[in-house]
């Protein structure tokens, strides 16, 4: 089984990258996020001919998440059914393959000092007390672009990213709470030693410097992350005419 999951910063202008993208790589499942689409808007035919059944919670302008999955799409739900989703359209689960995913966007934050970063503080401890009532045996994998790079070998450079977001140790520290919750950040078994990034800004020629960041997760239970074999980031992605400033990260199961 492989499911991925993508940032494509507006599905308006990267549905023929997708497209392209599942043709080469065949996930079994891929979560999107900041789809900037409205559920009315979202291409559910043109997946449809792709092979996959699909789920979108979106609002339009801002944010937007996605399940699409060849391997069946059972029990969709949108947010958290709380406060939280208030932060916007963030949160989409399904159970897939016997797999429950939950495509995730974390919000960004902003800046340490705005009210935005406690929303993202707050957001990300509901996500783990929604993680924690899973049991033990329950194969369960959230995806997608958390907004926090977990250790300092995930960014290019942490001297220049001192006091700003997605580095702070309150967002690791929120981080944190989900693996304390029994998930692991799968792709770390495979790049212990950090250095591949998922996520370079449009600006300053910073893909080609390499300056970027590993901000996009895969957060697997323990009953899933036994079966996993190998994880990597299409960084040819990245590339070409009209990319997502996001890559895909892909992590590959055992049956």
């Amino acid at each position: 089984m492989r499911i991925a999951t993508w940032n494509v910063n507006s599905l308006n202008v990267r549905l023929p990258r997708v497209e392209e993208w599942v043709a080469l790589h065949s996930p079994d499942v891929l979560c999107l996020q900041e789809t900037k689409q409205t559920n009315e808007k979202f291409p559910t035919k043109a997946l449809e001919a792709l092979g996959y059944d699909s789920i979108h919670n979106g609002e339009g302008r801002w944010n937007g998440v996605a399940i699409l999955s060849s391997v069946g799409l059972e029990s969709p739900a949108s947010g958290f059914g709380s406060k939280e989703d208030e932060f916007g359209a963030r949160l989409v689960a399904a159970t897939c393959g016997g797999v429950r995913i939950m495509s995730a966007y974390v919000p960004n934050g902003r800046s340490l000092d705005s009210e935005h970063f406690q929303s993202k503080l707050q957001w990300l401890a509901r996500l783990g007390e929604v993680l924690k009532e899973f049991g033990d045996s329950d194969e369960v994998a959230v995806l997608g672009d958390f907004n926090v790079a977990p250790v300092d070998a995930d960014v290019w450079d942490i001297g220049a990213l001192e006091g700003m977001t997605h580095v702070s140790a309150e967002e690791r520290a929120a981080l944190e709470v989900l693996a304390e919750a029994g998930y692991d950040d799968i792709f770390r078994r495979f790049h212990p030693d950090g250095g591949v990034y998922s996520w370079w800004d449009y600006r300053d020629g910073a893909f080609h410097k390499g300056h970027g960041m590993r901000i996009d997760l895969v957060m697997t239970s323990a009953a899933l992350s036994k079966r996993a074999k190998d994880a990597f980031v299409d960084r040819d992605a990245r590339k070409g005419v009209k990319p997502s400033d996001h890559a895909p990260v892909v992590v590959d199961f055992s049956d």
